[in-house]
């Protein structure tokens, strides 16, 4: 009743400056399951405009005391979930912090249920919270870090998801401008270099200068 795929997430290099986190790739992110259902496509056509992700969760691969929960049942359908506990949707911030104090890997107690890509966005984005720690005091760079993970992830996963180039690059001009525009609701400008860091072609070709580092 679910296709699973497992997406390749690896980390990436720090865009924000360093006093923005600390705990930043305190567990180098490696990989993600994903999971969407098998009897219908893959809904590519969600817009991301900073809504609330509707149908998708983080479900536990076995149940913890110390995060708050909900039935996954109750936020991704046509998975064949039942009994499964998942995080509850409004508890990525505990999770972020429980992760990091607890030194539990990620992907050892979730994985991800998303039906559509304004969900897998998300996800991906919330992936790279769960990954990188910080006190979230600056919220437009904590952000901005994991806008450009998540538009990464999803460029090197494109094949897979079955998005092609001309969608991902409107879904990047989409996530781009709510980056900014979280800047510009905290009266803070970009600097042009991390105008250029965000920039398609420079996250296109992150997989390249990472591999050679």
């Amino acid at each position: 009743m679910r296709t699973t795929t497992t997406l390749a997430t690896p980390p990436m290099p720090l865009l924000a400056p360093p006093a923005v986190f600390d705990g930043f790739s305190w567990c180098a992110s490696d990989t993600l399951q994903w999971a969407h259902p098998a009897n219908r496509p893959f809904d590519l056509t969600t817009p991301v405009d900073g809504s609330d992700p509707a149908r998708m969760v983080f479900v536990f691969r076995e149940p913890v005391d110390f995060l708050p929960r909900e039935l996954a049942k109750l936020h991704a359908f046509g998975l064949g979930l039942e009994d499964e506990w998942a995080l509850a949707p409004y508890a990525i911030d505990d999770a972020t912090d429980e992760l990091f104090a607890r030194k539990i890997r990620p992907r050892d107690l979730l994985w991800l249920a998303a039906d559509n890509l304004n969900a897998l966005f998300w996800g991906l984005h919330d992936w790279s919270h769960f990954h990188n720690h910080g006190p979230f005091e600056e919220r437009a760079w904590n952000e901005l870090q994991c806008d450009a993970a998540a538009l990464f992830w999803i460029w090197i996963n494109r094949a897979v998801i079955d998005l092609d180039d001309g969608a991902w690059l409107h879904l990047h001009r989409a996530v781009t401008q709510g980056t900014v525009a979280r800047f510009a609701a905290e009266g803070k400008a970009i600097d042009e270099s991390v105008r250029a860091s965000l920039s398609a072609k420079a996250i296109t070709e992150l997989r390249s200068s990472l591999s050679s580092s």
